[in-house]
């Protein structure tokens, strides 16, 4: 389009001006994308979507009414009316990503973003909890901008990741079961039968003779409301036809495996008890 066409079109109405070289096409009625975007255009190639707007964007937050759309960009900074524009020498391309169209910060970079701010917790669960929360990408984001935020901010989220990794969502099952192996081997425990099913479902472990079954439930198999409902319709299933159930987290086995084996062991000897009581 020449400047003539561009000014003919401001003119006319069917060109309407958001900011200096972004333009909607006959009218301000932008949905809140299109505001967003508008915002990342007007900052120039390679800007992104960045922190509480980023979050909102991803759904780890709740969108917040505000003056400012907050944009990253490398380079100079240039001031536009209605965007903070927070610049960077640089943006890594790890630290990119894109939603509905919208250049934006990955979740990671989002969340290193949003450290210094009271919504962390909440960002951090809900990312989790939808299943975009990668603790080794939130390190390395936040390797990434090392001597770049509020020290105040980094011992937060560092604390954060360290709260995660004990928790240990992320392992796979054979991870999980290789733990409790050897849980079982180093408290002396009888060696369970492994992934068997019993009525009609399968178990991590089961002591066949005392009737006793072990889940061991990883975040990453065992989030979501679908995961939820199954747990525990299995439980109640193997619970009324005659089993002990003992359900455990990955902190129970590898932070405290005296006390989970303990459980085990009572749960075992509980069982055999009862079968001696009931012979003859």
């Amino acid at each position: 389009m020449t400047p003539a066409a561009e000014k003919s079109r401001i003119a006319s109405g069917h060109l309407v001006r958001l900011h200096r070289g972004v333009y909607a096409v006959g009218h301000r009625r932008l949905t809140p994308d299109g505001r967003l975007l508008a915002a990342v255009l007007a900052c120039g190639q390679g800007a992104l979507l960045s922190h509480q707007d980023a979050a909102a964007l991803h759904g780890i937050l709740p969108s917040v009414d505000s003056l400012f759309v907050h944009v990253t960009k490398a380079g100079r900074s240039v001031r536009h009316p209605g965007i903070a524009v927070h610049t960077r020498r640089s943006v890594d391309p790890a630290d990119a990503a894109r939603v509905r169209g919208i250049p934006v910060t990955a979740v990671a970079r989002t969340l290193v973003d949003i450290a210094a701010t009271p919504r962390l917790a909440k960002a951090l669960n809900e990312a989790e909890r939808l299943g975009k929360l990668d603790a080794r990408e939130l390190a390395a984001a936040l390797g990434r901008t090392r001597g770049r935020h509020d020290a105040a901010a980094t011992v937060r989220l560092r604390r954060e990741l360290d709260r995660i990794e004990a928790i240990g969502w992320q392992l796979t099952r054979s991870d999980l079961e290789d733990a409790l192996d050897g849980l079982v081997r180093d408290h002396a425990l009888p060696p369970p039968r492994t992934n068997l099913k019993i009525e009609r479902r399968e178990v991590d472990a089961v002591w066949l003779a005392e009737r006793v079954a072990v889940e061991v439930d990883g975040w990453d198999a065992h989030r979501g409301r679908v995961a939820f409902q199954r747990d525990r319709t299995k439980t109640n299933a193997l619970t009324l036809a005659g089993w002990t159930v003992l359900r455990f987290t990955w902190t129970d086995v590898t932070r405290h495996p005296a006390d989970t084996a303990a459980a085990i062991k009572s749960a075992l000897n509980i069982a055999a008890n009862a079968t001696a009581a009931r012979a003859p």
